[in-house]
């Protein structure tokens, strides 16, 4: 009998794939799909995915997530309320995303979820699993920093070996529906990328305009609620006679500071909510390479643990922007380590 398996469909074509690739390898291939995103923002999704179960003649069952998924937007809104810039699909993977469909897998006769995602699981001679780089462009292991033994044990990623030219390749010579579909880029609940439209819509917070000051704290002007802005923003600040970044977002004292581009770079910076895939924390300094956002080159940098769950990263050479909230994510070569929020 063939070993039962759940593939975590999306509607697109990576997941769309995997569910291909395991069934030649003669899994039971399984197909499962979340509901997550409000109202009805996931039918187009679901019917992708269905289309998909019904060519390679898998079930497919839709599990409505969207009370649990609640909290990842409200973390997201409240956040850039906050003057925090978050990273939600960081925070929904081990929580929801692999927390809800694992759970699902045990519960119902699965040896492993697998999904679509660009990286590769390898376990070393101590039997502890770690996440490596994926050998394509697209890798994603930054957005997997969170995930965890218990997670990992149960994980697959058939895509690891494969570039995003060769997925759809496969999905066009398997006749699947989604071989062409465009892969989302934005946060997967905010279509339009409008996230402002998005907060107001959820919070309707008060209008809480303040001031623009300088580095030194001198008043430029008035900004328009401090979850409208970025660090290291330069467009829609108003006319300084010249360009002008965002370089803090002051909740308490409801201020915006800008400066020149020069002002961005930082040395150091400090992380909270810090944790290694591996379960072990470092108990001396580290070398490692330091991404502070997913577009972000790795940079070399000394990582030292400050308490069990925050540490200072000192790097080698400034990096630009660094966003309180967003995620700082730790390799070694290309085996990520871990990751923690940057404050």
């Amino acid at each position: 009998m063939s070993k039962v398996c759940f593939v975590a469909l999306s509607g697109g074509v990576d997941s769309a794939a995997t569910a291909l690739v395991l069934k030649e390898q003669g899994y039971d291939v399984k197909g499962v799909i979340l509901r997550l995103k409000p109202g009805d923002l996931a039918d187009k999704d679901i019917e992708d995915a269905q289309k998909v179960a019904d060519h390679l003649n898998i079930p497919l069952t839709v599990l409505d997530r969207r009370e649990e998924f609640k909290k990842i937007t409200d973390y997201f809104c409240d956040e850039y309320l906050k003057g925090r810039t978050p990273n939600p699909c960081v925070v929904c993977n081990p929580n929801i995303k692999f927390g809800e469909l694992i759970k699902y897998t045990k519960e119902n006769g699965g040896e492993f979820l697998a999904t679509g995602h660009y990286a590769d699981i390898i376990e070393d001679e101590n039997g502890i699993f770690y996440i490596k780089k994926a050998d394509s462009r697209k890798d994603q292991s930054y957005f997997l920093c969170k995930l965890n033994q218990d997670i990992l044990k149960n994980v697959r990623f058939p895509l690891a070996k494969y570039s995003k030219e060769e997925v759809r390749e496969l999905a066009q010579k398997a006749g699947l529906n989604v071989a062409e579909k465009k892969d989302s880029q934005e946060v997967c609940f905010i279509p339009d990328d409008d996230y402002i439209s998005f907060i107001e819509k959820e919070k309707n917070p008060e209008e809480n305009f303040g001031d623009f000051i300088s580095s030194t704290g001198e008043v430029l002007g008035e900004h328009k609620g401090i979850y409208k802005y970025t660090i290291g923003q330069r467009k829609g600040l108003g006319a300084f006679g010249k360009p002008m970044y965002v370089l803090k977002l002051d909740y308490k004292n409801n201020t915006v500071t800008v400066g020149d581009n020069p002002e961005l770079f930082k040395d150091e910076i400090v992380c909270s909510d810090v944790s290694f895939v591996s379960g072990v924390l470092p108990q001396e300094d580290i070398k490692c390479e330091v991404k502070i956002r997913c577009a972000a080159r790795p940079a070399e940098a000394v990582l030292t643990m400050t308490s069990e769950n925050t540490c200072k990263i000192k790097f080698c050479e400034p990096q630009r922007a660094a966003a309180t909230g967003q995620t700082a994510v730790f390799y070694n070569g290309d085996i990520l380590l871990g990751g923690g929020t940057i404050e």
